[in-house]
Parts: C-alpha cells; sequence; structure tokens
C-alpha cells in the first residue's frame, strides 16, 4: 500500500476479547506494516496488553469505553442502547471517515444492525449481504447470503449475485467468476418462485461474471461455481451443517487413529499429510465475512475464533480497501441501473 490506512476495532467484541483482538492486530501488524489501528474498548484492559507487544503499540491508539455489546443483546436493543459501545463507536469512525474499515468478532446481529443504520446501504443494494469464503475441491468460493436476511426478492438475489462476483474478482482474483444460483435442482423449473424468477434476470444481466444457473447442495463443496448465492436462511443452515460435518469427520479420524496401535503407527507414518490436511481445513484461514453493500467497509470475525483468524479477519478489511472494492460494487451497480434492456424483477416474479 502507498499510504497508510486506518483500521477501526472492536476490541471488546468476541469470545476472547480483548487478549485475542490486541494478538490479532499484532499478527496482521507484520503483514501490513502500513496500518494504523484504533482500538476502541476498556483502556484499563487493553493497555497492559499493548505493554506486551511494543511494535503494535507504536501503530495503534487506544480509544476509551467501558460499554460493550453482550454476545446475546438482540439487534434493536443495542442499536438504541449501543451508542457508546466499542461496537458502535468503531463503526462511527468509519462513517466519519476516521478508518478505512471496521472488524469486530461481536454479536453478529447488532453488528449488522449498527453498520446498516449508520453507514447505510450503497445505491441501488436494498439490503446488504454477509459473505465469505468457502473452500471447495477447486481451491475457494465465496457464498452470500449467510445469515443477513432470511427472507430474500429476487431483486435481492440479484444484488447478491452482483457484489458476490466483485467480491471474487477483487479478493481472489477471478476475471470473470462463475455465479450459481443455490436450488433444490438443477432444472430450470426447480424451486420456488424467487429463485426461478432471479434466474429469469441473471441470465440476461451484464453482470461482472458469468452465470452458471441453479446449483445444488453438493455442488458448494466441489466448487462448481466461484461465486454460491442464496437467502440468508438457507446460506447459514448450509454453512453451519459444513462446520458440523467437518468437525464430524475431524472427531472420526481422531477416533480411528487411536483404536488400535497399528493404527496410530499409520498416524505416524502419514503425519505429514495430515498436518497439511489440518491446515487446508483449517477454519481461520477463512475468517473475515465481509458485509457487502454497506457505504463502508465492516468485517465480521469468528466470535469464537483466536488471534489467527482475527488476523485474517483484519487482512480482509485492508485487502478490500486496497482494492477499492465499494467503488467497484457502486461502478457495477450504474452500469447495472442504465442498461435499460435488463428486464424487471419485479415484474418477472409475478
Amino acid at each position: 500500500m502507498s499510504q497508510r490506512l486506518t483500521i477501526a476495532l472492536d476490541a471488546m467484541g468476541g469470545d476472547h476479547a480483548p487478549d485475542m483482538v490486541v494478538a490479532g492486530a499484532d499478527l496482521a501488524r507484520e503483514r501490513f506494516p502500513d496500518v494504523h489501528y484504533v482500538l476502541y474498548g476498556d483502556s484499563a484492559r487493553i493497555e497492559p496488553l499493548l505493554a506486551k507487544h511494543p511494535a503494535l503499540k507504536g501503530v495503534a491508539t487506544v480509544v476509551h469505553t467501558a460499554e460493550a455489546v453482550a454476545g446475546d443483546a438482540k439487534p434493536s436493543v443495542a442499536l438504541r442502547t449501543g451508542r457508546q459501545s466499542s461496537m458502535r463507536l468503531a463503526i462511527d469512525a468509519v462513517a466519519a471517515g476516521n478508518a478505512a474499515a471496521v472488524v469486530s468478532a461481536g454479536n453478529t446481529g447488532a453488528l449488522m444492525a449498527m453498520a446498516k443504520f449508520v453507514l447505510k446501504t450503497l445505491p441501488g443494494i436494498d439490503r446488504p449481504a454477509i459473505a465469505s469464503f468457502f473452500p471447495t475441491q477447486r481451491g475457494e468460493s465465496v457464498m452470500l447470503d449467510l445469515g443477513a436476511n432470511t427472507e430474500c426478492t429476487p431483486d435481492n438475489l440479484v444484488q447478491f449475485a452482483l457484489m458476490g462476483s466483485v467480491f471474487a474478482r477483487t479478493v481472489l482474483g477471478m476475471a470473470e467468476p462463475t455465479v450459481g444460483l443455490l436450488n433444490i435442482g438443477s432444472e430450470e423449473v426447480k424451486g420456488n418462485e424467487t429463485v426461478r424468477a432471479a434466474a429469469a434476470r441473471l441470465r440476461e444481466a451484464p453482470f461482472p461474471g458469468r452465470f452458471y444457473g441453479f446449483v445444488e447442495g453438493t455442488d458448494i463443496a466441489a466448487g462448481t461455481t466461484d461465486v454460491i448465492v442464496t437467502d440468508g436462511f438457507t446460506g447459514n443452515v448450509a454453512l453451519k451443517t459444513a462446520e458440523g460435518t467437518a468437525k464430524l469427520y475431524a472427531e472420526f479420524l481422531r477416533r480411528t487413529f487411536q483404536s488400535s496401535l497399528m493404527a496410530k503407527l499409520g498416524y505416524l507414518l502419514a503425519r505429514s499429510a495430515f498436518t497439511k490436511l489440518k491446515q487446508r481445513a483449517d477454519p481461520r484461514r477463512y475468517n473475515g465475512a465481509m458485509f457487502l453493500g454497506l457505504r463502508g467497509v465492516c468485517v465480521k470475525s469468528h466470535g469464537g475464533t483466536d488471534a489467527i483468524g482475527f488476523a485474517n479477519a483484519i487482512g480482509v478489511a485492508v485487502n478490500l480497501v486496497a482494492q477499492g472494492f465499494n467503488e467497484k460494487i457502486k461502478a457495477e451497480m450504474h452500469r447495472l441501473g442504465g442498461d435499460d434492456t435488463l428486464p424487471d424483477t419485479k415484474a418477472a416474479a409475478v
């Protein structure tokens, strides 16, 4: 990066905050030496941690607040009562232009509510969506929405497809990402009216990618398409199912290699291969979900992650800012809106 960026951190968000946040920022500092960090939270807890990371202390500022959003707080309550919370102040910094992005491992619903209220949505975007990386047999894909919108219109899904495609181009470097619409079957007659109407428009829309068509649940891990688009209810269920399945097979492997002396010997012989597998499937590697569609970069870290995972979430934020992600979204929305040949989504849904 040619100039210093400032990243606002919700230092009190997450299961292991603020220790994890400070340690993660220090790891990110090694990767991004030109980034300045502003940590919002309890200075009495943060300052002693910074003292253990002198290099980070030189590029960090602490803004004190005694308030923090609870992990089980309802979004509406957090929005109404959390104006001086570490999460809200970090978001406010982005809105005021004092920070280029905000990263938080706190309450997802509260973060979305606050970010949407403070930052607003980009022109042409009705609702923001949660997007993140997904490991596949072909490498990595982007999936959205992962929980922000439990019910969606065809317009929402088309907008998600556009944002997901720009995300894949910006972060993953894909020239022409393929986009799949998650459905219960690949045939055009499958699915409800919403997904069929969205597909009809995506087949004609000149968005920055290539619409593949409908994809099924098995296509997610197979990497059939670079971008998977769905509503937040389905996306969140798919994500949690994949996480649970990964943990299940990890436990199966652990029990299998402990079942006998020969099995333990087999593990020792294959340990290097299993180490590579563990690194490939490490969820910390894919940590950092972006709230796409906002007038500012907001990245959600997994609440239970450690310093490595949080550092990766910071990396997502830095890359999105450095690549001008939001400007690219606005440019594509303008291009789409200016094309009179695009079919009207609402009309197609009737």
